[in-house]
């Protein structure tokens, strides 16, 4: 079984920076695509980004293009998958949540209902 669990969320100002971990335990990453998402109060669910097996691919809603970037871990255990949030605005405050995808080519989805694993969530709080 995998368990994924979100790090790395808190208070930032508006124009801050912050870096979501994704760690897995029970399994490796290996075999699955990751995908970030969030939920803020009274939304539903959305895609944020995703990366695929290698890592070759990855892909981002409009609104965090040019300013979120998604990793992998190149280390031999290959558990953490990473989302770098730079030029925080206010209405990204939400709840993240990351996910796996067990796939069997190397792309990935934003598709909410497409996951197998999800972690409980990370908070991101952008005021002043």
């Amino acid at each position: 079984q995998l368990q994924l669990v979100e790090s790395g969320g808190g208070l930032v100002q508006p124009g801050g920076s912050l870096r979501l971990s994704c760690a897995a335990s029970g399994l490796t990453l290996d075999g699955y695509a990751i995908g970030w998402f969030r939920q803020a109060p009274g939304k539903e669910r959305e895609g944020v980004s995703c990366i695929s097996r290698s890592g070759g691919s990855t892909k981002y809603a409009d609104f965090v293009k040019g300013r979120f970037t998604i990793s992998r871990s190149r280390d031999n255990a290959k558990n953490t998958v990473y989302l770098q949030m730079n030029s925080l605005k206010p209405e990204d405050t939400a709840v993240y949540y990351c996910a796996a995808d067990q796939v069997y080519d190397d792309g990935c989805s934003t598709y909410v209902g497409g996951m197998n694993y999800w972690g409980k969530g990370t908070l991101v709080t952008v005021s002043s």
